[in-house]
């Protein structure tokens, strides 16, 4: 019996499945938060997880509803500084993984959490902001992208860049000196984008069950290429749909 289930599921369930057990990750609040906790309960029970505020080895009972949640401290293994979280463990490339979202992403996999429409001083509408963002995105080993689609959020080029990508093509990030990959997977509702070997822009390489090539380019601002073994997603199973719906019922 085939199972129902949501396109905002089927992407958390996909996000989740792409961190290992074992891995050291770099948590954002949000989407990624959920996708992370949701493998911690499911096939990664050994994942690592590390918040901005200080909370390494974090294993919350419930998601949590911001960097500062007393969850996060409470069972943690243990709660240092924030500078100690950038400077001994982010910066020196400690960290397998940044799990990142955003306002905008672009073909490049750039991020923009800052303005949006005008210019930085006066924008349209002002974002949070930064944050960890762009220290995550040059320094963890990899980065993964968690956002839906649609034309407002994937754009051509954003209108700020917060949290670097591979900026206008491939060599920028090591031009820079940055010392992690940068962005490998960007996993939406409707497939998985990876950026191509050669150009470092984004491709569709995987759709999510029942979605379709002509969706996924509609739902982006620039001319989106298609991998040439185009895959699809496996559908969530049924335990991952259980742990899912019960992690998120005790927001």
């Amino acid at each position: 019996m085939s199972l129902e289930f949501t396109s905002d599921e089927m992407m958390t369930v996909g996000a989740a499945r792409s961190l290992d057990d074992g891995a050291k990750c770099f948590v954002g609040i949000g989407l990624p938060s959920t996708a992370a906790n949701l493998a911690r309960r499911t096939h990664a029970p050994n994942l690592v997880l590390i918040y901005e505020s200080g909370t390494l080895g974090t294993k919350p009972d419930r998601l949590p509803l911001s960097i500062g949640d007393g969850v996060l401290a409470d069972t943690a293994d243990s709660v240092i500084s924030v500078p100690e979280i950038f400077n001994y463990w982010l910066q020196p490339g400690r960290i397998d993984i940044g799990f990142l979202g955003g306002a905008q992403v672009d073909r490049f996999g750039n991020i923009n959490t800052t303005v949006i429409g005008g210019d930085y001083r006066n924008p349209k509408v002002r974002l949070p902001g930064a944050g960890g963002a762009p220290e995550i995105a040059a320094s963890c080993r990899e980065v993964l992208i968690v956002m839906r689609m649609s034309p407002r959020s994937f754009v051509d080029r954003v209108d700020f860049v917060t949290s670097l990508g591979y900026g206008t093509g491939k060599g920028d990030r090591e031009a820079l000196g940055l010392r992690g990959r940068g962005p490998v997977k960007v996993i939406t509702d409707l497939g998985v984008l990876r950026p191509d070997p050669e150009t470092c822009e984004l491709t569709l390489t995987e759709l999510s069950p029942g979605s379709t090539v002509e969706q996924a380019k509609a739902a982006v601002g620039w001319d989106l290429k298609v991998a040439d073994d185009l895959g699809t997603q496996d559908p969530p199973s049924e335990n991952e749909l259980e742990v899912l719906r019960a992690l998120k019922a005790t927001v």
